[in-house]
């Protein structure tokens, strides 16, 4: 008895672990096709619910005094994008976010393009419905009823012992979701055909997979199926992001193939080849352009989410070996110096900056991207310095605005931010904000930027400075703009000042005038902030990049001014046609109803020999604790 129920027991057990094994679908990179493009990734949705259901962002737009802005905006999606998808398709959106269980994944593939033809990218999707497999199943037979009997010309095509059903679309699907443009017609040559495409889907126990071409579906039936061909997870790049970006496991993450796409670029047709007429800027071959601006060194780019009960992390990433820097790259991969707020910076400033970029390095990197581009394009540049040169050696003999500019510049740019001054439309636009550049002699600085000023806008040659405890401030007359009525607008000068060995601008006078004060050491410091030094750590201040944000105090002048504007028939205005039907600030609550959803915000970049990383972290509202 006790030997048969031992037999009994492992029976079980052995059929529940295959049970389990079978239900088990891979993770994304073992399935994705390797010549993937790009991808994004939930590899749990059930538990990306259950983190969304307390993180701040969703809290705070699920808050019912978001109700009435938020069910406009949700109409809107309805109306103009699920509606006629479902019309389109025949399907249900909502019973299929219902079957978000496991993964869900979107990805684009190279799909057999080589970068000079007409072949668009692949499309995959792979949705996991774990438990409710059932539920999928049915839906897809529902579905394919419906497209029989609306005409559509079903076939069936099998993939590795996997039967996709192939469902053609028609030129009319998703006309009211991406409205058609009238195709550009070279001239000599017939205007390409439309060509609508298909679908390929079908379900592996609880998993979707759902296409836009054979090969796109083909391999991810090989991975499922215990076939051969080679999957994302074996590409040596995507396998190196993996364990340094992707170990903590995200919440959600992304991946781009770099090399793979600049590639394509690089393959293109060159149009230009054809162009023999002489040009300062020139029509540009993909691989000119790529090469030139350094592209070609980037490897790969990710991005993950990681939400935590103390807080969220944003990581991006670009994968691009140090010896392989060039261009762009080179001048974005800052050095590892400190880039945390300075004392000067004042405690009530709601937004910080600063990049430890060398500014005479980086001239130097942009004018070899420019002579790679096209070396009329460097002349161009050189002949506007030089008229710029001729323009003030008329009364300034020695001046040279290559040494009295480019040469001065330091390896430190740092802004701040503070509330706005009042609380008029103009106000609330333009808060004051302050910009500070390390030179070496901020004389011929204000000097080189004065005779620039001076070729845009007419200045007033008997303005003298002004003196300010021992320091002078100078005012640079601004070139008026053209409002929405025609009419001139004259902004505020600039006012320059130099002190600290950082030279100091701002069109507000009275947060240049402050940071001149700073010296005395009246007022706290942006960097004893409570909460601040606990959130740096998460991004670290000392690669060369910092930033930090009060999003409880911007959060409310944005409040302010989206209402206000909005009372004012002004703020739609800032936004695309198509987007202000969708968006009524109006319907904003008080903010005050929602300001515990906002707290602090920082950002820290840092390069190593590997590639260039920033990181974003926003810790948890301690009011939501």
């Amino acid at each position: 008895m006790t030997t048969k129920l031992l037999r009994l027991s492992a029976i079980t057990f052995f059929l529940a672990a295959a049970s389990a094994m079978r239900a088990s679908i891979p993770p994304a990179e073992n399935l994705l096709p390797a010549d993937t493009l790009a991808f994004f990734t939930v590899p749990d949705c059930t538990a990306f619910r259950a983190v969304a259901k307390t993180a701040p962002q969703m809290m705070f737009w699920n808050d019912a005094a978001m109700k009435p802005f938020h069910d406009k905006f949700m109409g809107k999606l309805n109306e103009k994008v699920t509606a006629p998808l479902e019309h389109d398709l025949g399907l249900n959106v909502a019973s299929f976010m219902d079957l978000l269980q496991g993964q869900f994944t979107l990805a684009v593939t190279v799909n057999g393009a080589n970068g000079h033809d007409d072949t668009p990218p692949g499309l995959l999707l792979l949705l996991d419905a774990r438990d409710k497999s059932d539920v999928l199943k049915t839906n897809l037979a529902a579905l394919q009823k419906k497209w029989l009997a609306a005409g559509r010309a079903l076939r069936t095509e099998k993939f590795h012992g996997l039967a996709f059903t192939v469902v053609p679309l028609s030129s009319n699907d998703f006309a009211e979701i991406f409205p058609k443009r009238t195709p550009v017609s070279e001239i000599g040559k017939e205007p390409k055909p439309d060509q609508p495409g298909e679908i390929y889907f079908t379900q592996f126990q609880s998993l979707l997979i759902a296409g836009s071409s054979a090969k796109v579906v083909e391999p991810v039936a090989a991975h499922l199926t215990g076939g051969s061909t080679p999957a994302l997870a074996a590409d040596a790049i995507f396998a190196a992001d993996k364990l340094a970006q992707f170990r903590d496991a995200p919440t959600y993450y992304g991946w781009f193939n770099g090399k793979a796409f600049f590639n394509l670029i690089s393959q293109a047709n060159d149009d230009s080849a054809d162009n023999t007429m002489p040009s300062l800027m020139p029509k540009l071959s993909g691989a000119k352009t790529v090469a030139a601006t350094g592209l070609d060194g980037i490897k790969s780019a990710s991005f993950a989410l990681l939400e935590m009960p103390d807080g969220s992390t944003l990581s991006f990433h670009v994968s691009a070996p140090e010896s392989a820097r060039t261009g762009l790259l080179k001048i974005l991969a800052l050095p590892n110096k400190d880039a945390s707020a300075p004392v000067f910076v004042p405690g009530d400033a709601v937004k910080f900056s600063r990049v430890r970029l060398d500014g005479k390095q980086t001239w130097a990197d942009l004018q070899k991207i420019v002579a790679s581009l096209s070396p009329g394009g460097l002349a161009s540049l050189n002949s506007v310095i030089d008229m710029a040169n001729s323009f003030a050696q008329q009364k300034d003999p020695g001046f040279d605005l290559r040494n009295n500019l480019i040469n001065n510049l330091g390896d430190d740019i740092i802004s701040y931010q503070k509330g706005p001054a009042g609380s008029s439309l103009a106000a609330l636009s333009n808060p004051p904000q302050l910009y500070l550049v390390a030179v070496n002699n901020p004389e011929q600085v204000i000097q080189a930027i004065k005779v620039i000023a001076s070729m845009a806008s007419p200045q007033d040659a008997s303005a003298q400075p002004r003196d300010f405890l021992g320091h002078k401030i100078y005012a640079i007359t601004m070139r008026p703009q053209q409002s929405a009525n025609g009419t001139a607008i004259k902004p505020p000068p600039l006012n320059l000042a130099s002190s600290g060995g950082y030279l100091a601008f701002s069109s507000d006078p009275a947060i240049l005038e402050e940071y001149l004060r700073s010296a005395d050491g009246q007022s706290k410091p942006l960097r004893e902030t409570a909460g601040l030094a606990d959130a740096a750590q998460h991004v670290g201040m000392g690669g060369g990049l910092f930033g930090y944000q009060n999003q409880r105090e911007t959060m409310r002048t944005s409040f302010k001014l989206l209402k206000d504007a909005s009372a004012a028939d002004a703020t739609m205005k800032m936004f695309p046609p198509a987007m202000r039907e969708w968006l009524d600030f109006s319907l904003l609550p008080d903010y005050d109803a929602v300001a515990k959803y906002f707290y602090i915000s920082v950002f820290g970049g840092n390069a190593n020999a590997d590639g260039l990383t920033v990181k974003v972290y926003g810790p948890r509202p301690p009011q939501l604790n």
